[in-house]
């Protein structure tokens, strides 16, 4: 019995000594950090800023894999698998926490799977309108939709993403009679609404920022909890009376389930070290994200939050990507 105790103390005092082994040292050759659609985009222009940053400060290249697909869900399936030692990383949108709801089946869980790392930066989705349409606020855009139904619809960049999910939030807290047009992607929706196509756009700040400075269309409300800082001037969907619509677009950094703690924990450090930088706050801005930066169980929680929050509006939405 006695050198069988031995035997399960040994086995332990071996396991509990893995994780710091993997630490050791981290990272003495590249890192991957996997982003799940095509160069260019917001997610992948963020990942590239933090990568550099990671490159400089831990003395060894991080650098951007493209892997397109699904809506990153082939990206997450592929990293959710990988070997969790540090040395594979991914950088998610808000998509990381709604496709399981949405897709009939995707190849990752995002808690099981994964560990958080950090949220890098928020940018919150806006409600612009065609210079022709009437209404002047939130309220009173309620008001037109209620009085003209089957009239209006909202443009929005895709089915599931933030800025559709922000629209159908809003269309399902008010029960207006509001149609969504997809678009392949942010731009064309925003060029739809300027040329007057689709009267409304629900978007995320980025994607129509330059279109409001040039009063090609007209921003009605942010949602968010505070003003943004491209778009000062546009009050908050709570400043005009509608609760509970806050709608971020989220990019963050995961690792696989697994990853040492060690590794994780540095990391965290060094991405939020890196956002707090003048330099790349103000990289950010211009793209209308607003630098986080945080710990591993605060992003954990944020990303529980928001699979609860979407997952309930395509429940209610009756939305769903076979």
């Amino acid at each position: 019995m006695a050198s069988v105790l031995r035997g399960f103390l040994a086995a332990a005092l071996l396991l509990s000594g893995v994780a710091p082994s993997l630490a050791q040292g981290y990272p003495n050759r590249p890192v991957r950090v996997v982003v799940g659609f095509p160069p260019g985009g917001p997610t992948d222009v963020i990942a590239r800023i933090v990568a550099q940053k990671l490159s400089d400060s831990l003395g060894q290249q991080f650098f951007i894999e493209n892997v397109g697909g699904a809506g990153g869900n082939t990206a997450a399936g592929q990293v959710a698998r990988a070997t969790p030692d540090g040395y594979t990383i991914m950088a998610i949108s808000t998509g990381f926490m709604v496709n399981p709801s949405l897709y009939a089946k995707v190849p990752y869980d995002p808690v099981k799977d994964f560990t958080a790392v950090s949220l890098v930066a928020v940018s919150p989705n806006v409600v612009v309108v065609n210079p022709s349409v009437p209404a002047k606020t939130l309220p009173e855009l309620v008001q037109l939709i209620r009085d003209n139904p089957g009239k209006y619809s909202f443009a929005g960049p895709g089915v599931g993403s933030t800025p559709h999910l922000g629209g159908e939030l809003f269309r399902l807290a008010f029960k207006l009679d509001l149609v969504h047009v997809p678009f392949p992607g942010a731009a064309p929706a925003v060029q739809a609404t300027v040329g007057g196509h689709t009267p409304i756009a629900f978007t995320a700040l980025p994607s129509s920022l330059s279109a409001i400075q040039a009063g090609q269309v007209r921003a009605l409300g942010v949602a968010a909890t505070a003003r943004a800082g491209g778009v000062p001037d546009v009050p908050t969907f709570a400043e005009q009376g509608v609760k509970d619509q806050e709608a971020d677009t989220l990019t963050g950094i995961v690792a696989p389930a697994g990853t040492p703690k060690e590794i994780v924990e540095l990391l965290s450090r060094e991405i939020a070290r890196s956002v707090a930088r003048p330099d790349v706050n103000e990289r950010l801005a211009v793209l209308g994200f607003k630098g986080v930066g945080n710990t591993s169980e605060e992003f954990g929680a944020r990303i529980r939050l928001e699979i609860e929050k979407w997952g309930k509006v395509v429940r209610d939405a009756k939305l769903r990507i076979d």
